[in-house]
């Protein structure tokens, strides 16, 4: 009986060490094999949150993509101010210098320095506005001639994703070469 109540402790305790992987256990498996099977099973789920990315052809992004990162307040002296310092996902790295598109709000930012984002929310719930957070918009770098943009027009932009985690005076997200596109 004490040997039962052993090997079931021990297997409640190895299971919550294995990321949530349980399996039922008697006293002939081994702790290593199911370990390795724990193992295996948690790189397949990992990598099945990286998404396939595609060299030949733009390749969508969605916001809930884009949220695959973390912030950390950090202090610039020279600003006497706290900011967000974003730590990627791999989901989102994984996109990183691809050609990608997005579908969002435009939101004029300037219009005499031609500077727009892309918005996850319209104005009114925008990061800006102070209803989503700095996962939630895209700096739209345009190349070459493009339109007059209004705000809260819904449409899809295509570019090069950048990613931006030092420069506190630029978006975290930019698309690099930006263009209107219909997918």
């Amino acid at each position: 009986m004490l040997k039962n109540i052993v090997l079931f402790a021990t297997g409640v305790v190895a299971a919550i060490g294995l990321s949530g992987y349980i399996t039922v256990s008697n006293e002939d498996d081994t702790t290593p094999v199911k370990a390795k099977r724990a193992l295996d099973w948690d790189r397949t789920r990992q990598s099945s949150l990286i998404p396939q990315v595609m060299d030949d052809a733009p390749n969508e992004i969605t916001w809930k993509m884009l949220s695959d990162v973390t912030f950390k307040q950090i202090y610039v002296q020279e600003l006497d101010s706290y900011f967000w310092k974003p730590t990627f996902g791999p989901g989102v790295k994984a996109f990183e210098g691809k050609e990608v598109y997005i579908t969002g709000y435009v939101i004029p930012v300037d219009y005499d320095e031609n500077f727009y984002v892309v918005s996850r929310y319209p104005y009114a719930n925008c990061y800006f506005c102070g209803g989503g957070g700095p996962e939630s918009v895209a700096d739209l770098r345009f190349t070459g001639k493009h339109r007059t943009y209004k705000t809260d027009e819904r449409l899809t932009f295509k570019g090069k994703l950048k990613l931006n985690a030092d420069d506190i005076y630029q978006m975290n997200y930019i698309l690099e070469g930006a263009m209107e596109y219909v997918p």
